[in-house]
């Protein structure tokens, strides 16, 4: 590495670190205190209100704010759904692109709805415009705009003192599409026009190149969709190679605009939370993150310039030249670290040990920074985890801000962090029994395995990057996958919820002399392992079977 590499990464650690801090206060404002926007905007969340025939003022319980998601939810899977089906049929279609087949409508839906974004399909192969923009897209906002709401949800039931309600669901979810997402995403989107990104509606171009070769070049709506997908955390692409493709990632500029976008509304929400908690809470919970992440960034850089002694060290296999190994690095650690899933190159060319990073940061929970919202509401989970074992070892009743944890706040607790791995370890492991599993397989012995896991880790942590080389567009993993999809979302947003309606009803009592002080150095090591811990004991068996066995047999010559 030389200084250049360096100045690169310092580049986008500073950058996520001085516009979350602004950012993080202004979603506090529009969430909180929404009387403080300017009139324009307050005018404009009314109408859509009134369209819709909703009151931003009435407050709901966690079941009646579950009960209008998931519909909401629902509503937004049928939609996708249909489009996807019925595409040929369709405007905007210039292409005269086939309707999808009815499982890959299933498992694009579902990915999308769930903030997931796993494509088993090409984009500007497979999908119309009007699909693109009408369902993928209106997808990208409102499924972030989802996993933001259930953040605030949770801190509203934690700050509240015996309060029945949460907040509105369609007032969360207005004020986070149309006050923090869109702006974001227009202004993002115009710079990365400005880069070179495609925004229009013109049919695909013939061309031919230097020598003499026919190649068409894909248009279409791609630098809108491109900007949420990032800032929302979702990481669809608009073209089958993602955010390695030349028109959706063009220049170094695109691409460190395109990295730093992918933690910036996770690492501000840490700051939200601090603004309705206590700024000394969300400092120790930004600073395990961020220690995380640059632990996992760390590794996986000296993983990939080490590289495979056997090839000469560090290798370009697999990654883009205009990117090279650190701008490669940076991006797969940062896309795992929140539920992103774009990548800028090939996962599955990374070294073993490399490729066990974006693995692990998945498999931890997405609670690195994670998804908007998501990762902020998954690191609380753990965060009462920790305080219930740091009750237990001084031997006092777990309190965290004032509020006793009970027994049903521990077996929620317990339910949304277990649940996501345990439907990735038992969809790997009969897909790795079964022929329908093993057919896809473009690998064998560990890396194989390792192709199967994370894709089931993906699904299950609602990233939807791939590992490459498992060719997942069939009936069996489209399905299997959505499933998964569905089981990781729904099972930690519902629990979530509920720990949110029972802690919200409790009373606030000042701390005593002895209890266990949250917002310490302390606590957070304590609360870094036992994140590792819980990750490390759920996954370690397979991490062994897989990128480990894989990294030892490469250090003796062996390749797969």
């Amino acid at each position: 590495m030389d200084i250049h590499n360096w100045l690169e990464i310092g580049a986008a650690l500073a950058l996520l670190l001085l516009f979350a801090l602004p950012l993080g206060r202004y979603m506090y404002g529009v969430y909180e205190r929404p009387e403080t926007l300017p009139r324009p905007l307050r005018a404009v969340e009314g109408l859509v209100c009134r369209l819709a025939g909703v009151d931003p003022d009435r407050d709901m319980g966690w079941k009646e704010y579950a009960s209008c998601l998931l519909l909401f939810n629902l509503f937004g899977f049928l939609v996708v759904f249909a489009l996807m089906m019925g595409q040929t049929a369709l405007p905007l279609n210039p292409e005269q692109l086939p309707g999808a087949s009815w499982h890959l409508a299933f498992n694009t839906a579902v990915s999308f709805m769930t903030n997931t974004n796993w494509q088993s399909y090409s984009g500007e192969s497979s999908l119309s415009f009007l699909v693109q923009m009408l369902g993928l897209t209106v997808q990208n906002f409102v499924s972030a705009a989802t996993g933001m709401a259930v953040a605030l949800v949770l801190i509203r039931g934690l700050v509240r003192r015996e309060a029945k309600g949460l907040g509105n669901f369609w007032a969360d979810l207005v004020r986070g599409t149309l006050f923090i997402l869109l702006p974001l995403s227009i202004l993002l989107a115009v710079a990365l026009i400005q880069q070179g990104v495609p925004q229009n509606l013109d049919p695909y171009v013939a061309a031919t190149t230097l020598e003499g070769a026919k190649q068409t070049i894909p248009m279409g709506p791609a630098a809108s969709q491109i900007a949420i997908k990032q800032l929302g955390t979702n990481g669809g692409g608009f073209f089958g190679l993602n955010s390695a493709h030349p028109l959706e990632n063009p220049t170094p500029v695109s691409n460190w605009l395109e990295l730093v976008s992918i933690l910036l509304i996770p690492a501000a929400f840490v700051v939200t939370f601090g603004e309705m908690a206590g700024r000394r809470q969300a400092r120790t919970l930004f600073l395990v993150m961020f220690g995380l992440l640059c632990l996992g960034l760390g590794l996986c850089l000296w993983a990939e310039y080490t590289g495979n002694p056997t090839l000469g060290g560090a290798i370009m296999e697999g990654k883009e030249t205009r990117f090279g190994v650190t701008g490669s690095v940076l991006w797969a650690v940062f896309t795992t670290a929140a539920s992103n899933g774009s990548v800028n190159a090939a996962m599955s060319s990374l070294t073993p040990a490399g490729g066990a990073i974006p693995l692990v940061n998945m498999m931890l929970g997405e609670v690195v920074f994670g998804g908007a919202g998501a990762g902020l509401y998954g690191m609380l989970l753990f965060v009462l985890l920790t305080v219930f074992l740091a009750g237990l070892m001084v031997g006092r009743t777990p309190e965290y801000l004032g509020k006793k944890l009970d027994s049903r706040d521990m077996r929620l607790v317990i339910l949304g962090l277990i649940l996501p791995g345990l439907f990735v370890l038992l969809g790997a492991g009969v897909s790795l029994a079964l022929p329908q599993g093993l057919s896809s397989l473009s690998a064998g012995g560990p890396h194989g395995l390792s192709e199967v896991l994370y894709a089931f880790t993906s699904a299950g942590n609602n990233n939807g990057s791939a590992f490459a080389g498992l060719r997942a567009d069939t009936p069996y993993y489209n399905v299997l996958l959505g499933l998964v999809m569905l089981v990781g979302r729904f099972g930690v947003l519902l629990p979530v919820l509920a720990v949110a309606g029972n802690m919200a009803g409790k009373k606030i009592s000042p701390a005593g002399p002895g209890a266990f002080a949250t917002d310490s150095l302390l606590f957070g090591l304590l609360l870094t392992g036992v994140v590792l811990i819980v990750g490390g004991l759920t996954y370690l068996p397979a991490l062994a079977l897989g990128p480990v066995s894989e990294q030892l047999l490469m250090l003796r010559g062996a390749a797969f």
